[in-house]
């Protein structure tokens, strides 16, 4: 059986310049990146003619909670998008570029799989077009400028303990977690406390994938919160004169990315927030270019629904002012499985069960979208050979319990052609009306924000904020941050805060432990559990399986 690498490598590519012109792109409307990358001019966005501005339907792939098994939701985007162009409508893929970290550490990468993906993929799952390198600058631009600002005399008074902004690096390192830097002579800067995230946690990757102009990336940089002074009031990247030289490094990072599918079919990738730890989609722009575009925008947020689907609804749809048609929602039979406590070793056999036992995660996550969020959904099942009829069946039984259609999907083994029945599903609910609303409104407190994200979501039966949390939201509220939306860092593999409680648990409580402004990206970041903002690599990382040879053909890369 062939990996994902040697099919993606099995393919011709077509040149991109004729993908673009597919799309109604002008030659003078693409910077091309060698023969099958082009970054798209986001002045397409204005149009100054009059007419009315052609909007297609948005749809959102989202997932059960991830397992070792695996749910394969960026696959099922990608041949969803291959599968409507089967049957005749003009299809837009808009996917987030991959981290090094996942690439190199132990998840992969994020171009699909199988014969659903989006290629160069090696390209894609490494340097792409350098958006990541070019947000890391301006990220630790900003942290130079600032520690600078300090060594010169401080004019601005920021107390040295309360500095929250980190420097980035797209990388698992675990080393770079909690150091202190500005060792050594007086020349060497201010010694202090200090750390790394990594880059896809960085406020500018948000808000990169949230602004909508050059002028309005500018503003968001400005508006970024790097430390406190002595007297409590914020001290921002304006303050420090470091807005401008920001949106310098990040003007053609701006721009979205044009890729293929293996089949041919348009795709923008741009933009890589994680969905554990930040908003999990990816760019605005993109999203709205996939749209003006196509007839249909195929696009995914991270992890399960309690992550990225809420934060795309709750965050994503309400800043760009979004409106969803349907969400499909990702699951398989083996994952399932292991949420009804199957270890990975024993997947592959059938056991009704422990599938009985798993099913509430899904059946939860289908019930926040169709009844929290009021959206029509559909579930794909994105099919393994050793799923039994048996099982497949009470799957589908389960959710029409519920009123929810399912759909088997098998664009991994035969791309587009597998993935059909799901294309007609989505085509039948993009037709339908829906009453999209959002699991909380703006002027709620921080708090009570929270605990509607962590009730109606999460199902838990409340939340707990530590002595430091509480004092940071009066804060944040008296800064005037309160009417904010919420981010929550939380695991990617419960409902709850702790990563060992799989389905659809019951009678827990979310522990905020610390709460903290992106004024730029325009959300308040609630961390909660153990999560953290720098992962670390596994006990074998993917790294050591990935070559070169001499012709510069990449090996091992999934």
């Amino acid at each position: 059986m062939l990996s994902d690498i040697e099919i993606a490598q099995s393919t011709t590519p077509r040149p991109i310049a004729e993908i673009a012109a597919e799309l109604g792109l002008a030659p003078s409307d693409i910077e091309q990146y060698g023969i099958h990358k082009a970054k798209v001019d986001f002045n397409v966005l204005q149009d100054d003619s009059g007419k009315p501005k052609k909007t297609g339907a948005l749809v959102l792939v989202t997932a059960i909670n991830p397992t070792p098994a695996g749910e394969g939701k960026t696959t099922t985007t990608v041949g969803l998008a291959d599968a409507l162009c089967h049957l005749g409508k003009k299809a837009v893929v808009a996917l987030r570029e991959p981290s090094l970290g996942p690439v190199f550490g132990i998840k992969g990468g994020a171009a699909g799989g199988g014969w659903a993906q989006v290629i160069p993929m090696e390209d894609i799952n490494l340097h792409f077009t350098g958006d990541f390198h070019a947000i890391g600058a301006a990220n630790n631009l900003l942290a130079a400028m600032l520690d600078n600002h300090i060594h010169q005399g401080n004019a601005l008074d920021i107390d040295t303990r309360s500095i929250t902004w980190r420097r980035a690096v797209d990388m698992n390192d675990r080393q770079l977690r909690s150091i202190v830097d500005g060792l050594g002579a007086r020349a060497n800067g201010v010694p202090r406390e200090d750390g790394f995230d990594i880059t896809v946690a960085s406020e500018v990757m948000a808000i990169l994938c949230l602004a909508n102009s050059i002028s309005d990336l500018k503003q968001r940089c400005g508006r970024i919160i790097v430390a406190y002074n002595r007297a409590g009031a914020p001290v921002t990247a304006t303050d420090l004169g470091a807005a401008g030289a920001m949106a310098a490094l990040l003007k053609d990072a701006l721009k979205p990315n044009l890729v293929q599918t293996l089949e041919g079919t348009p795709a923008f990738v741009h933009g890589g927030p994680f969905a554990n730890i930040a908003h999990g989609c990816n760019s605005v722009m993109a999203t709205r270019l996939a749209q003006r575009l196509g007839d249909v925008a195929i696009t995914e947020a991270g992890f399960g629904a309690d992550l990225g689907a809420e934060k795309f609804l709750d965050i994503k749809c309400r800043l760009a002012e979004l409106n969803p048609r349907a969400v499909v929602i990702v699951a398989t039979v083996r994952a399932l499985k292991h949420h009804g406590g199957v270890a990975k070793a024993d997947l592959a056999v059938e056991n009704l069960s422990a599938l009985a036992a798993g099913l509430p995660n899904l059946l939860q996550h289908v019930a926040n979208i169709t009844t929290v969020y009021k959206l029509p959904a559909v579930v794909a099942i994105n099919r393994f050979p050793s799923d039994s009829v048996a099982e497949l069946e009470l799957v589908e039984q389960k959710c029409r319990e519920i009123g929810v259609n399912v759909a088997l999907s098998e664009v991994w083994e035969k791309g587009g052609e597998g993935g059909i029945a799901l294309a007609r599903e989505v085509l039948a609910l993009i037709e339908q009306p829906n009453d999209f609303t959002f699991s909380y409104d703006l002027d709620m407190p921080i708090e009570d924000k929270l605990d509607a994200i962590a009730t109606k979501i999460y199902h838990a039966d409340g939340v707990t904020f530590t002595a430091q949390a509480i004092k940071q939201a009066g804060q944040l509220t008296e800064l005037g941050f309160g009417t904010l939306p919420i981010c929550v860092a939380k695991t990617q593999y419960s409902f709850s805060d702790d990563p060992a409680l799989l389905g659809a648990p019951q009678g827990f409580t979310i522990t905020v432990r610390n709460l903290k402004v992106s004024a730029g990206a325009g959300f308040v970041v609630a961390l909660t559990g153990d999560i953290m903002t720098m992962p670390g690599l596994p006990k074998v990382p993917a790294a050591e399986r990935i070559d070169v040879d001499e012709r510069g053909v990449i090996s091992g890369l999934f």
